[in-house]
């Protein structure tokens, strides 16, 4: 009768788990913060958003949401650095001080967002946000400084019309698969990891895949004519990617 002592155990153990994932939280945060900073990823006010956005995914959805994001600063720290010199005689270039906190949220806001949202539901499908906006995240951010760096030929998504490198909607072939494949590999992680259910590794991926074509439409609509800025549109195709991708998970 009643609960077993192993049981029992087992249930402390949970409750144990759940109530101290902050504690590791803070302390994933710091340290990633902290590398972040040293490896000039982001700048200090990046350095900072960065760390809310980490205890966000982390303290939400756990450490496979950790995992993700890593691959993401990985990913993208490394995209930044292929062909620098040809990117900055082109003024394309990011800064060697790192992305700001502005940037830092605008692609990974979303995915701190649902990472947040989900103690609070239960609803599983917000993990496939995180995963969905993290790959996307990713995939933009890869398809263009790899696109810029590697690609002769750029066209623009409106009108597929040459256009120089580094164009807001402009894509090309070595750009778009790098990105598919950083979204891929992203995607990937956050199933190995836990986040993300296998069944549901496609819909991530489809979804991060529509985030970055949506990405360089409005980059082509809106950005161009300064309708919105960078961030602006960062963020509304990380957006893009994760309601995709919860819809699709839905039907």
């Amino acid at each position: 009768m009643g609960i077993s002592f192993a049981e029992g155990d087992l249930r402390a153990v949970a409750v144990h788990g759940a109530a101290s994932r902050p504690a590791i939280a803070a302390l994933v945060t710091l340290f990633f913060g902290i590398l972040a900073r040293k490896l000039r990823g982001v700048s200090r006010s990046g350095a900072i958003a960065g760390m809310v956005v980490c205890f966000l995914l982390y303290a939400g959805a756990g450490p496979g949401a950790f995992a993700g994001l890593v691959s993401v600063f990985v990913l993208t720290w490394l995209a930044t650095r292929v062909g620098y010199h040809k990117k900055r005689r082109m003024g394309t270039a990011e800064p060697l001080n790192g992305r700001t906190a502005q940037q830092v949220l605008a692609n990974l806001g979303v995915a701190a967002a649902c990472a947040g949202l989900y103690p609070a539901t239960g609803k599983q499908v917000l993990l496939l946000g995180v995963a969905s906006a993290l790959s996307e995240a990713a995939g933009d951010t890869a398809s263009s400084e790899l696109g810029q760096a590697l690609s002769e030929r750029v066209l623009l998504i409106t009108s597929w019309k040459q256009v120089p490198a580094g164009t807001d909607g402009g894509i090309s072939v070595v750009g778009t698969l790098g990105g598919i494949m950083a979204a891929c590999v992203v995607s990937l992680v956050c199933a190995v990891t836990g986040l993300l259910p296998a069944r549901w590794l496609g819909i991530a991926v489809t979804g991060a895949v529509v985030g970055i074509i949506a990405d360089s439409y409005l980059g082509a609509l809106f950005e161009r004519r300064k309708l919105l800025n960078n961030e602006g549109v960062n963020f509304l195709s990380t957006a893009v990617a994760a309601g995709v991708a919860m819809l699709l998970a839905a039907r």
